[in-house]
């Protein structure tokens, strides 16, 4: 089992820039399926973009060409490049995990969360 830890979370304005880390600690990081997630409208969460533990990663349409996810295997780090951050974007941003080889978007499909980072966008 893994825990997480988020952090990086802030207020910027329209058009900005933030990195959120999650911090994951526990045996088998690198074969587990990690994934962002944030409230949406009508949803209780939604995945904004994930990370196979094969290395290839996965994007909602809504950020696709602003936000890249990536990971530091060697420091046991997941990242959330967030660019050309919009108002929208506004909202508490959760890392997720689960064990496996073919993972999901799907909130409640994955079984570990952090207790997540805010991020605020202002117009």
């Amino acid at each position: 089992q893994v825990q997480l830890v988020e952090s990086g979370g802030g207020s910027v304005q329209s058009g900005g820039s933030l990195r959120l880390s999650c911090a994951v600690s526990g045996y088998g990081y690198s074969s587990y399926c990690i994934g962002w997630l944030r409230p949406a409208p009508g949803k209780e969460r939604e995945g904004v973009a994930g990370i196979r533990p094969d290395g290839i990663t996965d994007y909602a349409d809504s950020v696709k060409g602003r936000f890249t996810v990536s990971r530091d295997i060697p420091k046991n780090t997941l990242y959330l490049q967030m660019n050309s951050l919009k108002p929208e974007d506004t909202a508490m941003y959760y890392c997720a995990a689960k064990a496996g080889i073919f993972c999901s978007s799907a909130p409640n499909w994955y079984a570990t969360w952090g207790q997540g980072t805010q991020v605020t966008v202002s117009s």
